[in-house]
């Protein structure tokens, strides 16, 4: 599979964390949510097509406004295939401005890693 479609799947498992604690929705509803600061990838091993991938995604930090995710895409063999991270800020979309990281979601972020934020 070419590069891209391996960010492709990064920005689905992304998107899926999102969904999971409520950002997502939390944007439809208030035009605040994350905006992609960065995203890095590191290609370990190819990815075929056909084949079966799998994502682990976890939070790597929540600081005041900004957040990370770390990605480990795993191949059909179980193998690393990449890691990638992506750093995210908080955004106010009507404002044009950065919002803080809410405390609601950092509840929410804790919950499902059964670990503190």
């Amino acid at each position: 599979m070419n590069n891209v479609a391996f960010l492709k799947y990064v920005q689905a498992a992304r998107v899926h964390y999102w969904e999971q604690v409520g950002i997502y929705e939390h944007f439809l509803e208030t035009l605040v949510g994350p905006m992609l600061a960065s995203t890095e990838c590191q290609f370990k091993k190819p990815l075929f097509y056909p084949g079966s991938i799998e994502i682990n995604t976890r939070m790597e930090y929540i600081k005041n406004s900004s957040f990370s995710l770390t990605h480990i895409l795993l191949n059909q063999d179980g193998e690393t295939a990449a890691e990638a991270t992506d750093v995210m800020v908080m955004y106010d979309f009507k404002k044009n401005e950065k919002a803080p990281f809410p405390d609601l979601f950092r509840q929410k972020v804790s919950e499902l890693e059964s670990r503190e934020f």
